[in-house]
């Protein structure tokens, strides 16, 4: 069965999106055909998009599933025409809150993915400007401004983790990829030693390494199994001897290892 998906905001769609996202992931048998609609800010603009969404269930042949984050009463109202299941996020939790807390809500909208707090903002784009300029080694000489040093083989996921730490709660993370030279060697890169509190190690199963090495190099040594094997087993032995924490990110997701490492580490987010 094919359904479509619609998420519907006010500003990016992003919440509307993660949220959506999680709860669709729960039905893994079914074909969803998602789209969003962001930035809806009137009534000509949710009437349009009532239209698409009941155009796509009279061709699937089946009801649409709508994530709304639309803050406007008005703008709900009018996507509540639609002959769709419409799940209205902000309805369903901000009547709740303003009982709690005894006072009315703005219901202005992009306020969490907008630009409303300019210091958290600002330490985001120095957290991603820091993260490019640290990776795969380089600016070893400002690894003392670093939250984290992520260490590891190549491919086993350092960049995007970084890259995540940084944008969504402003980690400033450096990467050092662990050379045969450096792995031969037995122990941590004299750069790296005087910063082993900052490192955290990724480690990754060698079939995994050797997949995704392929892609990128078919046929060559650097993905050979041989060659992943032996420098995984290295990079192990190096961060049990070094009293390196680490992590398997095979089966992980860039979410889920930068979670782990914030909860290992006790690093906290800068950036909402």
């Amino acid at each position: 069965m094919k359904c479509s998906v619609f998420f519907v905001s006010d500003s990016t769609g992003i919440t509307a999106e993660t949220f959506g996202h999680a709860l669709l992931s729960q039905f893994e048998t079914l074909e969803f055909d998602q789209a969003t609609i962001p930035f809806v800010g009137d009534e000509d603009q949710i009437r349009a998009a009532v239209q698409r969404i009941d155009a796509a269930g009279a061709s699937d042949g089946q009801r649409p599933i709508v994530f709304s984050t639309l803050t406007s009463p008005r703008l709900n109202e009018i996507l509540r025409e639609s002959d769709a299941l419409i799940l209205d996020f902000f309805s369903a939790f901000i009547h709740p809150l303003e009982i709690e807390l005894n006072r009315g809500s703005s219901h202005a909208a992009g306020r969490f993915h907008g630009l409303v707090n300019r210091a958290s903002y600002d330490g985001r784009i120095d957290a991603m400007d820091y993260a490019l300029d640290h990776d795969d080694g380089s600016g070893a000489r400002h690894y003392r401004d670093a939250d984290v040093i992520l260490v590891g083989v190549s491919r086993s996921g350092k960049t995007p983790t970084c890259v995540y730490l940084a944008l969504q709660f402003g980690i400033r993370a450096a990467n050092y990829p662990m050379t045969e030279d450096d792995l031969d060697a037995g122990n941590l890169p004299a750069l790296l030693a005087p910063h082993k509190e900052r490192l955290f190690g990724l480690t990754i199963v060698p079939d995994r390494l050797r997949q995704i090495r392929s892609e990128r190099r078919p046929n060559s040594r650097y993905a050979s199994l041989g060659r992943c094997r032996k420098e995984v087993v290295d990079a192990e032995a190096i961060f049990r001897g070094e009293g390196i924490q680490f992590i398997d990110t095979s089966g992980s997701s860039i979410e889920e290892i930068a979670s782990q490492i914030l909860q290992r580490t006790g690093l906290t987010r800068r950036s909402f």
